[in-house]
């Protein structure tokens, strides 16, 4: 009998790591849903790819609930789910940075990824799933950077929430990982740090390997972490930083 796919959603599936993620697990042989914030980016992505879409904004729990259902009845249960949604871009010193912008990102990085892995994990065990959660952090969490406290506290977060639902799905199967980024070299980061750039060489100083890491390399991790290869590996959080924090 041949057995059927793993189910993958994708959250932030419209930008440069969720396609890396998407081409990623569609290489292993999976199915593959992208979901995102509404545009047509996400439809164009999906038509490419050729897989399915949907627009959402995570920080709405209703819609996540809704989602996660609709995913489900049209595509199958729910095999594994990478919260890669985030948002990078307020930042400011601590005694700058309005309050309305740090609650922004946690509303998005913390309670949407929060809201989506409490909707997955009641479907996974509602369906029996033996299921993986993958969490896109970052090293941030655990090295800051001057005026990236937002995010960052984000992430630390975000590697709590990792631990936190491990120890408690464990019970019905389901491991919850986190991969943790340094800088990751999107098109969007390409953009803002150009080659040869000031700001870009002074993060490459940081770097004890002296690179960025590429969106497949951080996608690979998220394979591996879902994989029956990482069946005993549950609430860790794995750098892929070119060893940055080692400095």
């Amino acid at each position: 009998m041949a057995t059927r796919s793993r189910q993958i959603l994708i959250t932030g599936g419209a930008g440069g790591i969720g396609r890396a993620l998407a081409d990623a697990f569609l290489s292993a042989g999976d199915t593959v849903v992208l979901t995102d914030l509404p545009s047509d980016r996400l439809d164009a992505l999906g038509a490419e790819l050729g897989v399915g879409t949907l627009g959402l904004d995570i920080t709405d729990a209703d819609a996540v609930s809704a989602a996660v259902a609709e995913v489900a009845a049209q595509h199958g249960p729910i095999d594994v789910l990478v919260n890669n949604a985030g948002i990078l871009h307020l930042h400011g010193p601590v005694v700058d940075l309005p309050v309305a912008d740090f609650e922004t990102t946690i509303r998005v990085n913390i309670l949407g990824t929060f809201a989506v892995t409490q909707a997955v994990a009641r479907h996974m065990i509602a369906a029996g799933t033996r299921g993986a959660i993958v969490n896109i952090s970052s090293i941030g969490g655990r090295q800051p950077t001057s005026g990236m406290g937002a995010y960052e506290s984000s992430k630390a977060a975000i590697d709590a929430l990792t631990r936190w639902a491990a120890i408690e799905l464990a019970t019905a199967g389901i491991r919850v990982n986190a991969v943790a980024p340094g800088p990751v070299d999107t098109p969007l980061m390409r953009e803002g740090m150009p080659e040869g750039s000031p700001m870009r060489e002074a993060w490459l100083a940081r770097i004890p390997l002296r690179q960025f890491a590429d969106p497949a390399q951080v996608a690979a991790a998220a394979v591996f972490l879902s994989s029956p290869n990482a069946a005993d590996i549950t609430g860790v959080s794995l750098p892929v930083d070119g060893g940055q924090l080692l400095v």
